[in-house]
């Protein structure tokens, strides 16, 4: 258990604030341009991946509740499947971690870039500029998990206000008699290529309903805390997402939504007319910033406890195991900042959106395979009475799997296979880990 003053630091609005901070990054700012194209499918596609997020946050929930224990995915799919499988599943969860941070913080100097716009044709200056960031919100982390819960939670209030004011307006606009024509929801329009279509994009803004199971150890009251931040967070960060896009896209003609860099700042300014153009785009640029960082924030303190938790179970180095006097397993934060620090600066000559879309690919498959695995560990708990649960439960964790296998599938074959490879990588570690250990025993026996 950690010493010092961190010990279970993280109550209810800290995880909830982990979970919706996560959840909701960057994506939301333009996730809108890409859905307007299809009209009343993305909302119904919507609806399909809220459901289906829901049903996974009911399986980490239950799982949470059952295994309180530092490791989230690690721990449940262990328990299921036994070590192997849990530590390959962790370990390509762990990589979806580092990885996915390098694109979160890409993305956060790409909205700073707004305000030095001569920044981005600077060679390696991107790339620079981004590992800065990674180590002030590692050192921030380093700093102990009360310091970065609370950084998590103003930066999650924050990132939330433009939000809030694209829903206001919204509100004001259709109340007021003067709104555009909506266009009409007609069965004949809806169709299942568009729904899976817009299913799959908005999936990525789902990703991290499972985040205030991985540092259970630091939570209080982890067995009620984090079944109900989890799902009080997806529900939340779920509908904000899509009360947000829906006033985008039906209040919007199509076309301008579609073509526009930054629709929630042409939204404000076509409907806020003395917010001004350029000013609505500066003010999202710099609360789009602010959403990337506090969701780089919260997936940094991830990205150290997921190889913390693996470290103390004995099938990562033990030396990851140790904890600083404030309770931060400081080893495991500098082993992921580091690595993430190199993969960015070795595609530093990349552009941004290349970079960004590259990286989201791996990452996001990565936490499929977590995703798909917790469920199936649900399941067969259940089924060998490990777990108590209903029929209701089951078939949530049944709907849970088919749809984290639907969006696998859905991603395509690049994805798929980039998640093969690193499942693979994690299996020949595990063997040749394994077989040192053995070594390492037989060796003290004699």
């Amino acid at each position: 258990m950690p010493k010092g003053g961190s010990a279970q630091a993280l109550g209810f609005w800290m995880c909830t604030a982990l979970v919706v901070g996560n959840m909701i990054g960057s994506g939301v700012f333009l996730l809108p341009a890409s859905l307007a194209p299809y009209g009343w499918n993305a909302i119904v596609g919507w609806v399909v991946t809220i459901a289906g997020g829901l049903c996974l946050a009911g399986v980490f929930a239950t799982l949470s509740r059952r295994f309180p224990r530092e490791g989230g995915p690690y721990v449940y799919t262990r328990e299921a499947f036994g070590r192997s499988a849990g530590f390959v599943v962790a370990w390509s969860y762990w990589i979806s971690l580092w990885v996915g941070n390098a694109a979160i913080a890409a993305a956060a100097v790409s909205y700073l870039a707004v305000f030095a716009p001569g920044m981005l044709g600077v060679p390696m200056l991107p790339a620079i500029v981004t590992c800065a960031v990674v180590w002030l919100f590692t050192a921030i982390n380093l700093m102990g998990v009360r310091w970065a819960g609370g950084v998590q939670v103003a930066t999650t209030v924050l990132k939330l206000l433009p939000l809030a004011a694209v829903a206001l307006i919204a509100v004001i606009v259709l109340s007021s008699g003067h709104a555009p024509p909506v266009p009409p929801l007609r069965i004949s329009d809806l169709s299942l290529g568009a729904v899976t279509a817009t299913a799959a994009l908005t999936l990525w803004a789902l990703l991290g309903l499972e985040s205030a199971t991985v540092p259970a150890d630091r939570v209080q009251d982890p067995t009620r805390t984090i079944p109900r931040a989890t799902m009080v967070g997806t529900v939340a960060a779920g509908v904000i997402y899509l009360v947000v896009c829906a006033a985008v896209i039906l209040l919007m003609p199509a076309d301008q939504a579609a073509a526009s860099n930054a629709p929630l700042a042409d939204f404000v300014a076509r409907y806020w007319p003395g917010a001004g153009g350029g000013t609505a785009r500066l003010v999202l640029a710099a609360f789009a910033a602010i959403s990337a960082l506090g969701a780089l924030n919260g997936w940094i303190m991830l990205q150290g406890e997921m190889p913390y938790a693996m470290a103390r179970d004995g099938v990562f180095p033990r030396w990851l195991a140790k904890l600083s006097p404030r309770g931060v397993p400081v080893r495991a934060h500098l082993v992921s900042s580091g690595l993430l620090t190199v993969l960015v600066l070795m595609n530093g000559s990349k552009s941004m959106a290349d970079l960004f879309t590259f990286i989201i690919l791996l990452a996001t498959n990565a936490s499929l395979i977590a995703y798909l695995a917790c469920a199936l560990a649900l399941l067969k708990m259940m089924q060998e009475r490990k777990l108590a649960g209903s029929a209701a439960l089951a078939a949530v964790g049944a709907l849970g799997g088919l749809y984290a296998l639907g969006a696998m599938i859905g991603a395509g074959a690049e994805a798929a296979l980039w998640g093969l490879v690193l499942l693979m990588l994690g299996g020949v570690y595990h063997l040749v880990a394994r077989r040192i250990e053995a070594r390492r025993l037989a060796a003290e026996s004699i």
